[in-house]
């Protein structure tokens, strides 16, 4: 049994590990042999030596160190208020009425818009680049996690009242178990979006960060240096994946996957 359940999960994760590999081996034959300008589309190899480069000389841990702070410090100022707001909304119909209008007219601005509104709030400092990345973590952990309560069955909630649960019993023992899975599907949606956002935040007012240095790179027309900085992206975003998703089966280990 444990053999027929695990040749699948070691089906997916070779496949994972596979396909970014085929892409970029199919990347480096076509830049070897010029079938793509390799002026915007370095070999990947070369952009792997540039990133060893950057590497040992302080410059890419600096800049990887400044935005990780900045995310971490904005998820968590994001996700907190998200989840209680969320389970309120969830709970109670005078909170539903309050905060659901507000939350369906500010979700659809486009939060990258927000950023000049947010310097001038903020200032160029580290305040704006945490505010970014806290709105941007806000909205699907707040909206998932309202749902994710909508969608416990009534019985579950009628049992909490009928034996005279506290509203914060309520919160920890029925609407925060039973909205878990869909909170879980925020919180992955809010971490990516909170890293879209510190990128597009750290190329204006900032002189540290992956975003900084992707700008810095482009000004400079540095298209290697450009490519280590999405790289870099694209490996904490898949790190940051993978580490949810391990917390979603510690957590809610009776969700189907």
């Amino acid at each position: 049994m444990s053999d027929h359940t695990a040749s699948p999960v070691l089906t997916d994760r070779t496949i994972s590990i596979l396909s970014p590999l085929v892409l970029l081996g199919l990347w480096e034959i076509c830049a070897r042999s010029h079938l793509i300008d390799t002026r915007f589309f370095p070999a990947p190899s070369n952009i792997i030596i540039h990133l060893f480069e950057l590497a040992s000389s302080g410059a890419l841990w600096k800049h990887t160190i400044a935005s990780l702070y900045r995310l971490v410090v904005g998820f968590v100022v994001g996700c907190l208020p998200a989840i209680v707001l969320g389970l309120a909304i969830g709970l109670y119909r005078p909170v539903r009425a309050a905060f659901d209008p507000l939350i369906s007219a500010t979700y659809p601005i486009p939060k990258s818009s927000l950023l000049p509104l947010i310097l001038l709030i903020f200032g160029l400092g580290e305040s704006s680049k945490i505010a970014m990345v806290a709105i941007g973590v806000f909205y699907p952990v707040v909206i998932n996690t309202a749902a994710g309560v909508r969608q416990i069955p009534p019985i579950f909630l009628d049992v909490g009242h009928n034996f005279g649960a506290s509203r914060f019993n309520m919160f920890r023992t029925v609407a925060l178990p039973g909205a878990l899975p869909l909170i879980m599907t925020g919180i992955k949606l809010g971490a990516g979006m909170g890293l879209v956002l510190i990128a597009i935040a750290e190329m204006i007012g900032a002189k540290e960060g992956l975003g900084y240095m992707i700008w810095n790179a482009w000004e400079l027309f540095d298209v290697e240096r450009m490519y280590v900085g999405l790289f870099v992206i694209a490996i904490i975003g898949f790190v940051m994946n993978v580490g949810i998703d391990a917390i979603e089966r510690a957590v809610v280990p009776w969700r189907k996957r």
